[in-house]
């Protein structure tokens, strides 16, 4: 990934997304739960997108998570990153959280006094370029 530049943004979001297991358990339980639970906390997260401006070009993002405890399995918090990226495109951030938009992402977790996630957008000025080819040409992940 790109060093730091000053087109690089870092916000704060203080909301506590669901786990992965929150989430099955509200699709299971109801046909509807699960898409109220989505649309309630991409509408928390969205209020914290504002200062954000609108990226035409490809990003990566860097996800620091903070946790009160350490209760919950580090892939059930990093899954709230689906929040934030569908919040990112349906607040107009993103034009799409698709590979050609979002070409990389990381993780790291802390624990502190409240629960959130730090969220940085850096530009990928080289996108696909880098590789010479189109990032969802294998979709399978495997070898070309």
């Amino acid at each position: 990934m790109s060093s730091w530049k000053s087109s690089d943004i870092t916000i704060w979001i203080p909301v506590k997304t669901p786990s992965l297991n929150d989430y099955i358990r509200a699709c299971r339980a109801n046909r509807y739960a699960g898409s109220q639970m989505k649309r309630d906390v991409e509408n928390e997260i969205s209020i914290y997108l504002r200062p954000l401006r609108r990226y035409e070009e490809p990003v990566t993002i860097d996800f620091h998570w903070i946790e009160k405890t350490r209760r919950r399995d580090l892939d059930n918090v990093a899954f709230g990153k689906k929040f934030v990226l569908d919040a990112l495109v349906k607040a107009g951030k993103l034009k799409d959280d698709n590979r050609r938009c979002v070409t990389a992402f990381s993780d790291t977790f802390d624990y502190g006094q409240e629960t959130g996630v730090y969220i940085t957008i850096k530009e990928d000025r080289h996108g696909s370029k880098e590789t010479g080819r189109e990032p969802d040409a294998d979709s399978t992940g495997g070898s070309p």
